[in-house]
């Protein structure tokens, strides 16, 4: 029986249909390492429980030779602590992992894709991770595999432990440093991108935003480095809807086809990020999205 090498991280919370889903493509390539970060029920929100426990007995299903390490919360983190704490777990205990959350359905091909890179750009640290989402709807600049990006999309990535580990901070403590000398006029030319992340990012230094990920970016930026993105769309999210945290309601974002990668991979030749594909995630994932809480016509403009 062939078993898939790379320590998968799998982060689970209260969805047990989405986390079923996710499971099975997980079990598909039968890991050796199962890492498994879980958060707890919120005490007012009545049937939660179960729906934890729902999510923790599918975990319990691993029918492969197959180490289990769990991580489990009795209490609610909440996204901030939760994610952040549960990755600080996982590269404490594997020195590269692959991590996918409970509502991101992977293409097969995805976890070949993270494992060839891994790999490749182990020991280059100018690459933060490898990501499986591609948002730019069928635009390409040529036939390689992938390009580089400065966004690093978590929906379904991996990273090394050097990379994590010493480089996030949940707090971004040194933001007030960065925003003072203007640095993030160094990493975009527009200067309404500049004003969008200093809002962003001033939110998350005073505690205003539950996320993770805002500070990852920060981390990835802060070093200078740069995120492999797909040119097909490994990764589908499958949790829009009310009972997600974040993305509450679907958008040109949700249930974003599945696609394939096919092997070898075809590498670029140069290790430069990609400013005009970049120019198009930032006013399709942040730009339009910001636009359409305001007047809700704008989403489907991304796919045109």
């Amino acid at each position: 029986m062939t078993q898939f090498e790379v320590p998968i991280a799998f982060l689970v919370f209260n969805r047990p249909d989405t986390t079923a889903r996710v499971f099975e493509a997980i079990r598909c390539i039968k890991p050796r390492k199962l890492l498994v970060v879980a958060d707890g029920p919120r005490a007012n929100r009545p049937g939660e429980a179960e729906k934890c426990a729902a999510v923790r007995s599918i975990v319990d299903l691993v029918d492969w030779p197959c180490e289990v390490l769990k991580n489990y919360s009795d209490a609610n983190l909440g996204c901030k602590m939760r994610v952040s704490s549960g990755l600080d777990w996982v590269f404490e205990q594997v020195e590269e992992a692959i991590v996918i959350e409970d509502d991101c359905l992977p293409d097969p091909t995805f976890f070949r894709f993270c494992e060839v890179l891994l790999e490749r750009y182990r020991y280059d640290q100018r690459i933060a991770q490898i990501s499986g989402c591609n948002f730019q709807f069928g635009l390409k600049r040529n036939e390689d595999s992938y390009y580089f990006s400065k966004y690093n999309h978590i929906w379904g990535w991996a990273s090394w432990r050097d990379r994590w580990a010493g480089c996030y901070d949940v707090s971004i403590s040194n933001w007030p440093f960065i925003r003072d000398e203007g640095w993030l006029s160094d990493i975009h030319c527009d200067v309404k991108e500049v004003a969008f992340w200093k809002k962003i990012f001033e939110q998350v230094y005073l505690g205003k935003i539950d996320t993770w990920d805002y500070q990852w970016t920060f981390a990835c930026w802060l070093q200078g480095r740069l995120t492999v993105l797909p040119n097909a769309n490994l990764i589908s999210n499958i949790g829009f809807g009310a009972s997600a945290t974040h993305t509450t309601s679907e958008n040109a974002f949700s249930n974003i086809p599945l696609e394939s990668l096919s092997f070898p991979l075809k590498h670029p030749v140069a290790i430069v990020n990609n400013r005009v594909m970049d120019a198009r995630v930032y006013r399709s994932n942040f730009v339009v999205p910001l636009a359409s809480r305001i007047k809700n016509k704008f989403c489907r403009l991304i796919r045109s």
